[in-house]
This record gives C-alpha cells, sequence and structure tokens, in this order.
C-alpha cells in the first residue's frame, strides 16, 4: 500500500464543541513524506482576544504528533513548541480526534488542515461528516509506500481498571469494552476483526459523542462545553437519552469509543499491525499507548 492525499480542497465548517464559536476548516492536498498537518489561522492560536497576542496573524504548524499532545482531558488537544512560558497557552487546536479517525481510516497520510479557530468543528459529534468530506474530494496515490509497524510481542498498559493490551496480529483489529453504571448504557463491547475504510463508515464513524446532563452543566459552568447540544451529542439524564431520535446503535456508545482510539493512533504516524484491546479507555490512556508503541517504533523497525 502506498501513501495518498485527496484530490482537491474541501471546507467543512461548525461550531467548536467547547468553545462555541464558529470554526472553518479547509482540507488540502499535500506532498509525500509531509504527514497530517494543522495549520492554524486566525483566532485561537493564542490566549484569544487582547494586547500582546502576537500568534493571531501567523500561520502555526502542528502536526499530527504524539509528542504535540498538550492535554488528553475531554478531547485530545495538540499545541506547538518552543513558544515562550509566560503563563499563556502555546497556539493549539483541540479536539481533533474525529477528524484524524477518518483520516485515519482511510487511508490518508499526507494532509494540509488549514484552522480557523481553537478547535475542529464537532459537526453532530460523529466522523461521518469528516468521512463524507473526504471521500468527495477523492484520493490520489501516491509514489512512495505507507509506514507499517508490526508489533512483535504483547504488553499492556494499565491504570487502575483501565487497560489496554496489545498483541501481534496480520492487520489493525480492535476489541473495546466499556462499562457505565447507567441504564441506557451499562457493559457494552465491540470488536473489529479488520479496520479498514468501509467498515470504519458503516459500522463505526455514525456514532456520537456523549455526555450526561449532569456534567455538561458543570462544564459550562468551567468555560467548557458551550457549543454541545443535542444536535452536536447524545446527552444523557439519569433514566435515559434526551435526543428525540433516540439512539444509532443500542451500543453507540462504545462503537463511540473506538472512533476517539482510531483519531489517537493517528498520532502515531504509521498503521500498526496489532490487536488492540481496551477496557474502559480514554484520551490519556490512548495516548499512553500511542507513546508505548511510538518507542517500540523507533527502537524496532517500520516498513
Amino acid at each position: 500500500m502506498n501513501q495518498s492525499t485527496i484530490a482537491r480542497k474541501v471546507v467543512s465548517a461548525g461550531l467548536g464543541l467547547h468553545s462555541g464559536e464558529d470554526v472553518e476548516i479547509t482540507l488540502l492536498p499535500a506532498p509525500v513524506e509531509s504527514g497530517i498537518v494543522f495549520v492554524l489561522r486566525g483566532a485561537g492560536e493564542g490566549d484569544g482576544e487582547g494586547e500582546g497576542d502576537e500568534y493571531r496573524s501567523s500561520e502555526i504548524e502542528v502536526p499530527a504528533d504524539i509528542r504535540r499532545v498538550y492535554s488528553s482531558s475531554r478531547a485530545t488537544t495538540l499545541a506547538t513548541e518552543g513558544y515562550p512560558s509566560d503563563g499563556r497557552p502555546p497556539p493549539h487546536i483541540a479536539t481533533v480526534e474525529h477528524l484524524l479517525a477518518a483520516i485515519f481510516a482511510l487511508d490518508i497520510q499526507n494532509l494540509r488542515i488549514e484552522v480557523f479557530g481553537s478547535e475542529v468543528p464537532i459537526m453532530d459529534g460523529s466522523a461521518l461528516p469528516f468521512v463524507v468530506a473526504l471521500r468527495s474530494a477523492g484520493r490520489v496515490t501516491q509514489d512512495a509506500p505507507r509506514r507499517e509497524f508490526e508489533v512483535e510481542e504483547p504488553f499492556e498498559i494499565r491504570e487502575g481498571d483501565r487497560s489496554i493490551r496489545v498483541e501481534p496480529a496480520n492487520d489493525l483489529r480492535i476489541s473495546y469494552g466499556i462499562d457505565f453504571d447507567h441504564p441506557k448504557i451499562g457493559r457494552q463491547f465491540v470488536e473489529i476483526l479488520k479496520l479498514d475504510d468501509k467498515v470504519f463508515e458503516q459500522e463505526i464513524a455514525p456514532a456520537r459523542t456523549f455526555g450526561f446532563l449532569h456534567e455538561v452543566e458543570a462544564l459550562r459552568k468551567a468555560g467548557l462545553a458551550i457549543g454541545g447540544s443535542l444536535d452536536t451529542a447524545v446527552v444523557l439524564d439519569e433514566e435515559g437519552v434526551l435526543n428525540a431520535g433516540g439512539l444509532r446503535w443500542p451500543d453507540e456508545f462504545v462503537r463511540h469509543k473506538v472512533i476517539d482510539l482510531v483519531g489517537d493512533l493517528a498520532l502515531l504516524g504509521a498503521r500498526p499491525k496489532a490487536h488492540i484491546k481496551v477496557e474502559r479507555g480514554g484520551h490519556r490512556l490512548h495516548h499512553r499507548l500511542v507513546e508505548e508503541l511510538e518507542t517500540r517504533m523507533r527502537l524496532g523497525s517500520v516498513s
């Protein structure tokens, strides 16, 4: 399999989940071996408005790389390096995981993503709108092999009752389990025997992010989840789902967790040949997994 990029530019726009601001991204073809790169333009690059915000007028590149993870809280946030530490956050881009999951699943290795805002738009809370946008842009095969990494021996990462076990496999296989004390969720488990673009688009991508009503209220008091609504997420109260249309699958919750995992795996810069088994995962645990894979990849060999 060779590397690929998109054939033509495509634009997506919507609300930022946490900022509630209008944001826009432009996806552009990129040369071979350039990787996935976010280009921060306009608002959101520094600390917002105000004196001394010298980042706002410049183009700042942030590669989709595990070493650029700035925060794992509630979403994956990437940031640049090399800016003075004066108490302000560095130039950053938040909520990248759903877009990166679509890029990874559609087997696109080189892409330039221009961002006008501080986040990738949340759209309907799933990865499907990004799959549709990438499909509409077309795909171009490039003259270089894609990077793959073969896991040679099993290993585990644990944090209390949360864990990830990785075993050698011929391709990328994912098993994911969650357990929530809620009548609409409970114990859910999904297994993807081989992750490819069709399986992802049909069985995983439409699954929406979810949250609990009491958490949404607390987040908004903290200035977060301002763009969250029944149009951008599945919201649950103590008894059930508040969205008028209900769920897309009874196990939509665990399917969305697979989106988050795939988006975080995109930060490796290579496709792992492994069976990844996750129990009660989240972005922080996913990032620890990618860090371990990246270390093993550097010490081993990449085909």
